[in-house]
């Protein structure tokens, strides 16, 4: 029954890999196999390539408070779920904030074009109401890079905080009697029981999430971003495609996404042994 997946596997994660060999090489598709070698030059070629440590910093910057986001968000929005009394409430907000998880950044980048226009988007009008004036989120170099970590927390929040409230219910609620019963208020309550709760699963999520550092979110960059933000909002996978597909640079390319291959791959090592060390956490 696993042969079908492992063939997808091999097909699209494992065979790709064999075009690495071009990262060490002046390629040319017409040469296929006799291009000239050139060692790590093409790694040399794009470290010294202008903005190329720029585009660096806008991958780690996104990356980052994306990662910190996704973490705070989801138990706060998890914290005060958890304190509603109604379930049918409960139920439908929570159904109601994974529903965006399911939407792709094609549709999804639709949307925050709509909602974001200077012109005549809902955010722009509310601003206006308090004498605020249009600010072009999707196009100010300032506001891409925190437009994208705001919009991709939205997104993605529901899947976290479904994953907390699971959390949540395998404390014991003796606990929470005992607490009460010692006078202590719901903040109290919050803090030393619920918090140190799921702190495993903080713990978990945040080291698993380590190996996403250099993945800033190329589907929803690409749909989103312009020439009038590459100074901050162009990221590693978005500059790859450029370089790769739009100026057929395929040898540094190729040797950029070796680069961030390894890293990640070094980045993911750890924070397993982290997720093994701090929360008990083993796939093998």
């Amino acid at each position: 029954m696993l042969l079908p997946s492992v063939i997808v596997v091999l097909i699209y994660s494992y065979l790709p890999m064999v075009g690495l060999f071009i990262a060490f090489q002046k390629f040319n598709p017409a040469h296929l196999f006799s291009s000239p070698w050139v060692g790590f030059d093409n790694f040399k070629y794009v470290y010294y390539m202008p903005g190329s440590m720029q585009i660096l910093w806008n991958t780690l910057t996104i990356a980052l408070f994306k990662i910190v986001g996704m973490i705070v968000v989801p138990v706060t929005f998890a914290l005060l779920l958890n304190e509603v009394g109604k379930s049918l409430f409960k139920k439908s907000f929570q159904t109601l904030i994974y529903l965006p998880n399911f939407l792709s950044w094609i549709i999804m980048g639709g949307v925050l074009i709509d909602i974001l226009s200077p012109s005549d988007g809902i955010v722009n009008q509310a601003l206006g109401l308090v004498g605020i004036k249009p600010i072009y989120f999707l196009g100010d170099p300032f506001w891409f890079p925190i437009t994208m970590i705001v919009s991709d927390i939205w997104k993605g929040f529901g899947f976290g905080t479904v994953i907390y409230l699971a959390a949540l219910t395998s404390i014991d609620p003796s606990l929470y009697e005992s607490a009460r019963v010692d006078g202590a208020n719901r903040w109290k309550q919050t803090l030393f029981i619920t918090l140190p709760g799921i702190m495993p699963i903080i713990i978990l999520m945040s080291v698993l999430s380590l190996g996403n550092v250099l993945n800033a979110g190329f589907d929803q960059i690409f749909n989103l971003y312009s020439a009038s933000v590459y100074e901050t909002g162009d990221i590693i996978d978005t500059f790859v495609y450029r370089l790769g597909i739009e100026q057929t640079q395929y040898s540094p390319a190729t040797a950029i996404g070796l680069f961030k291959s390894v890293v990640s791959f070094t980045l993911i090592s750890i924070s397993y042994y982290l997720a093994s060390r701090f929360a008990d956490y083993r796939i093998f």
